[in-house]
């Protein structure tokens, strides 16, 4: 497994941009499917990007289409989350996770996490 750890979070305001970045320690991070997931108070933890680890396709939750981007340097071990155009209802803590072998989009497909960043964003 990986270890993982999120960086970027912060309190912003609608319209803004944030960038999360997941760094990855142990393993080669290039042969594993890196995925970026969020909790809100009271919710659910909910899928919100991922990348695979050979073609490197995104997939995307509808509600962050067109405005978030997720991107890999594997050199570097290292994961990204690009949110633009946050808006009030992307206020959660996001998770960075990661799987050798992604049979789906959901949180028990994932087994290594990182603790989490917060993010908040105000109207």
């Amino acid at each position: 497994q990986v270890q993982l750890v999120e960086s970027g979070g912060g309190s912003v305001q609608a319209g803004d941009s944030l960038r999360l970045s997941c760094s990855a320690s142990g393993r080669t991070l290039s042969v594993y499917t890196i995925a970026w997931f969020r909790q809100a108070p009271g919710k659910e933890r909910e899928f919100v990007a991922a990348i695979r680890a050979i073609s490197e396709t995104p997939n995307y939750t509808d509600s962050v289409k067109g405005r978030f981007t997720i991107s890999r340097d594997n050199a570097k071990k290292m994961g990204y989350l690009q949110m633009n155009s946050l808006k009030p209802e992307d206020t959660a803590v996001y998770y960075c996770a990661a799987v050798w072998d992604a049979s789906g989009w959901t949180a028990a497909a994932f087994k290594s996490w990182g603790q989490g960043t917060q993010v908040t964003v105000s109207s």
